[in-house]
């Protein structure tokens, strides 16, 4: 009987522990995340305001008479009338006072205005809800946001085509072909992924500058049709799960090389073209250094990424610009990985598989 209710309780403690876990982790991964949206909703004045709440606030105001009136937190057992009563409320100053101010109640406007014996400076203001959206209008005009997606959209797609099709084309080959040296190129393939991107990048930039493409996109786009040593290992490894017998049959029927590729392959392969289309999308979205490097001659070809720099520089003071710009240039890679997150996956898990 004992052991049967250890092990019931056993079962109801495993799954509550992990809930928990989980939420733990999910809390402390979105919480940058949060912060980012409650900053890009603010006002400057009350980032300025230490004490302020973490939310996007405005201190609380109230109409009265035709006036704007502040609201102060007040200590009720100090105003006429409610000498007993021990909670506070948030009154509407009409009148400051040294030791005495006037208030009215916004809850209470029969009550009428009345004295409390507290100077009004002491008090503590209390804040109101309220999102500031004119953030990301104005991060919007002033860096010509429009121009920025464009640009930065032109280069993702352009360079994600081209890393689609070179290596497909090279994951075909170290997949499907026997020729000798493959297992030793494959393995060279895979070492460039360690081959850190500083060491090779003087003598690029100088080759890109003698032939007269510093200053365009074509340093950005042309070397991804040349292949990526990670994307084309992706797609090796999934091509790998694909059997060769249905090669064999369509190879019987006259199928060329290509034809397979095209035919057999590829349509089996959605997950994880999708995965290298997500990875590469949200790569050449974020990618700061090659575009600083080679359009840093010209202003009209430069992405988000590279414009948001140049706007943190001027606008350091104003972080609820900079939270709210970075929140703009978020959205379409998080969408774009929101509604592909299933196929993605699918791709990542099944490309993991040992061959």
């Amino acid at each position: 009987m004992a052991s049967s209710i250890t092990r019931s309780a056993g079962k109801i403690t495993r799954p509550v522990i992990v809930t928990g876990f989980t939420l733990i982790l999910l809390i402390l991964f979105l919480s940058p995340f949060a912060f980012m949206v409650f900053t890009s909703l603010k006002t400057p004045e009350q980032i300025s305001v230490i004490g302020a709440p973490i939310w996007p606030a405005a201190v609380a105001t109230y109409e009265y008479n035709g006036k704007e009136l502040d609201m102060y937190t007040v200590p009720m057992g100090q105003c006429e009338g409610s000498e007993n009563d021990t909670g506070n409320n948030n009154l509407a100053l009409v009148k400051k006072g040294t030791r005495a101010s006037t208030f009215v109640d916004p809850d209470n406007l029969e009550r009428g205005e009345f004295v409390c014996q507290v100077s009004w400076r002491a008090l503590d203001r209390p804040w109101e809800f309220s999102p500031t959206f004119s953030n990301y209008t104005e991060v919007w005009n002033t860096i010509n946001f429009p121009r920025l997606l464009l640009n930065t959209t032109f280069y993702a797609i352009m360079s994600t085509i081209g890393v689609l099709i070179s290596c497909t084309l090279v994951a075909y080959g170290f997949s499907r072909f026997d020729f000798p040296g493959r297992d030793f190129l494959f393995v060279v393939l895979i070492a460039t992924i360690f081959l850190p991107a500083f060491v090779t990048v003087i003598p690029t930039y100088t080759f890109f500058q003698r032939i007269g493409w510093v200053g365009t996109w074509l340093p950005l786009i042309v070397p991804t049709f040349f292949g990526n040593a990670f994307d084309v290992f992706l797609l090796r490894q999934y091509f790998m799960t694909i059997p060769r017998e249905m090669d064999e049959a369509a190879m019987i029927d006259g199928a060329s090389r290509l034809r397979i590729l095209w035919s057999i392959l590829l349509p089996q392969s959605y997950p994880v073209l999708l995965a290298v289309t997500v990875f590469h999308i949200v790569y050449a979205w974020n990618d700061f250094f090659g575009p600083l490097i080679y359009l840093s001659t010209n202003r009209d070809a430069w992405p988000v990424s590279v414009a948001l720099n140049t706007f943190n520089g001027i606008y350091g003071q104003k972080p609820q610009l900079i939270q709210a710009g970075a929140l703009m240039t978020l959205i379409l890679p998080l969408l774009l990985f929101i509604f592909a997150q299933r196929f993605f996956v699918q791709g990542i898990v099944i490309t993991g598989v040992d061959k």
